[in-house]
């Protein structure tokens, strides 16, 4: 059943009640310097905000065992995180409606050079309409709005007639194992909602994102005598060149992919991290490179790592110095898959007439070159999986920054979207 006109007038009223509230929260989570490794504080917030709100909580470790053995499990090399896993749930008094997943995480990438930010990365300054900071978009402002959105409706006393659980994860930016841990620990929705920086649009399909480095060994003697040396970097180089032979395939493999091809470059590789050498009088004796990689959907993780493997041999095997030193390749980070979010679900209908309604637009849906954690249950859950969330700019970039007016839009169709999908009751009093 629709939400009445006037309910829905009275929840977007809510939403805006709040705001200012909502920013400010957004504005301590961004104050977090969360980044890798670094989210247990942000967690310890996280945990006595949605405690304070009355939900059940749960907080957990990550388990590298089952993670490792499961077939969605990405590579856990030393940097992976050990922060834990935050959970709240609401449990209504009757459970009439359907039950729903409201996940963000809260790892950041790194800020890079800070001379080259406007303001102090972690310093959640307001112009005009844009919220500055790292981790503003990506995604601390969705991370609130899954908290606000409930908070909308218990200020007019309802809440959802279903089991609703707010999830807070990490390793969303390295290997997506923060929210296969929340599978894998057992928790199930009928939908998912995660309100990733999409500019106000619904991920119809994504890629899938393989992280590996490659490591070139060579032959160190002094610069006077480089001819009878042989250069890592150099020869690192080099394969960079195979690498992008390979993500040129990969880009003309496109045709007949629903929803990649009518792009121009679907599958991108990027060299992320390079090191190598010892010293600037000396031919280097190693290089190696950080290299991440997307997917298509339906590919398999491992088909596209072995691919990659035989691709570097196939370069190795025709080229003088490499011949007899082959470059190695190993997977240390993302070893995910893609999806694509079929249409035509209940979910997708509720969400896009509760667009509809706090936009006065259409709900459109568009591909994201990217990884995202709703591959989890999208794969593995076979629920809805719905990624929608605020407009952005400068994410993983200088200068990161979310619209406010966005914000306000998307939380108030989120406010919607559980109303209707949840059913509601009034609040209960114990």
């Amino acid at each position: 059943m629709t939400l009445p006109p006037a309910l829905a007038a009275r929840i977007a009223a809510s939403v805006a009640e709040g705001f200012s509230d909502q920013v400010a929260h957004t504005q301590a989570l961004v104050r977090f310097a969360s980044t890798r490794g670094a989210e247990h504080a942000i967690q310890d917030f996280v945990f006595q905000s949605f405690r304070a709100r009355g939900l059940a909580m749960e907080r957990f470790a990550m388990d590298h065992g089952r993670i490792a053995a499961h077939p969605g499990g990405s590579k856990i090399t030393e940097g992976h995180s050990e922060a834990p896993i935050v959970v709240g749930i609401h449990r209504p008094r009757a459970e009439t409606g359907r039950s729903l997943i409201l996940q963000a995480h809260v790892d950041v990438v790194p800020a890079g050079p800070l001379d080259l930010w406007t303001h102090p990365p972690f310093d959640p300054v307001i112009e005009g309409d844009w919220l500055y900071g790292r981790g503003a978009a990506d995604m601390k402002a969705g991370h609130a709005a899954n908290l606000f959105a409930l908070d909308a409706l218990r200020r007019i006393g309802l809440q959802p007639a279903a089991t609703v659980t707010v999830q807070s994860v990490v390793e969303e930016e390295s290997t997506g194992n923060g929210a296969l841990m929340t599978h894998l620990r057992g928790y199930r929705a009928d939908a998912v909602l995660i309100p990733e920086p999409e500019d106000e649009k619904l991920v119809r399909a994504n890629t899938g994102v393989l992280w590996f480095t490659v490591e070139v060994r060579g032959t160190p003697v002094h610069v006077r005598e480089m001819g009878a040396g042989a250069n890592a970097i150099d020869a690192t180089y080099r394969v960079i060149g195979a690498l992008r032979a390979l993500e040129a395939r990969w880009n003309a493999d496109k045709a007949g992919r629903p929803h990649f091809e009518g792009e121009a470059h679907p599958i991108n590789l990027n060299v992320g991290r390079i090191e190598g050498g010892d010293w600037a009088s000396s031919v280097p004796a190693w290089c190696r490179i950080g290299c991440r990689i997307a997917l298509y959907p339906g590919v398999a993780a491992a088909e596209a790592a072995a691919e990659i493997e035989a691709a570097v041999a196939a370069f190795a095997r025709d080229d003088p110095f490499l011949s007899n030193t082959p470059p190695q390749v190993a997977f240390d980070g993302f070893f995910a898959e893609g999806y694509v979010l079929e249409a035509g679900s209940e979910a997708e209908a509720v969400l896009g007439r509760a667009h509809a309604r706090a936009t006065g637009s259409e709900l459109q849906s568009f591909m994201t070159a990217g990884y995202l954690d709703t591959r989890v249950h999208a794969l593995y859950d076979r629920v809805p999986a719905l990624c929608y969330g605020p407009i952005s700019h400068n994410i993983h970039g200088f200068d990161e920054r979310v619209s406010l007016a966005s914000v306000k839009r998307i939380t108030t169709a989120m406010a919607l979207f559980v109303a209707e999908w949840c059913g509601t009751e009034t609040v209960s009093e114990g």
